[in-house]
């Protein structure tokens, strides 16, 4: 019996970050089949946070990060290029390692959280660029990519505390 209880407490495991994982590039196929340009260079609005951010209030950790990790790999490989990938793996990485460190620390919204994603997501992916292009001059880049951090990020918060708070009722 205790055999059966722990094949289900793994098959809810693969089902759960299956279909979350799921929606994440759903959400990311949606962005690029509607480019909607905030008249920025490499600035969108990252739906697919959305999904990061409600498993981050909804899920285990190590769940989140298995999602972020596989959602990342996948989108790129049929949406983008390895360039890409690394890009989203950088910023991927550093936006969940700040949102997971803040949403433990009392004081911090949903929406806070995600900003604090949003902006550190855009300097993950700065640093990574500086690294492979190998020039410092990009950090120029910086204050536009905060502003856009900042814009997304609490759309995304926003969007999904709203979003956590309707799920709640119905449930």
């Amino acid at each position: 019996m205790e055999k059966i209880n722990k094949t289900r407490g793994i098959s809810r495991k693969v089902a759960t970050i299956g279909v979350f994982t799921a929606l994440a590039m759903v959400f990311s196929y949606v962005e690029v089949l509607l480019p909607v340009h905030l008249g920025i260079w490499g600035v969108k609005l990252g739906v697919a946070n959305l999904v990061v951010v409600a498993a981050l209030y909804l899920l285990p950790l190590s769940w989140v990060w298995m999602i972020n990790l596989i959602r990342i790999f996948l989108t790129g490989l049929l949406f983008g290029n390895g360039l890409m990938m690394l890009y989203s793996f950088a910023g991927g990485i550093l936006s969940l390692s700040v949102m997971s460190i803040l949403k433990k620390i009392k004081g911090f919204s949903m929406t806070g959280v995600s900003i604090a994603g949003g902006v550190s997501h855009n300097v993950g992916q700065l640093l990574m660029a500086m690294f492979l292009l190998g020039n410092i001059n990009i950090a120029y880049y910086l204050p536009v990519l905060l502003v856009a951090g900042l814009i997304t990020g609490t759309l995304i918060g926003l969007i999904c505390d709203k979003l956590l708070k309707a799920a709640k009722k119905i449930i």
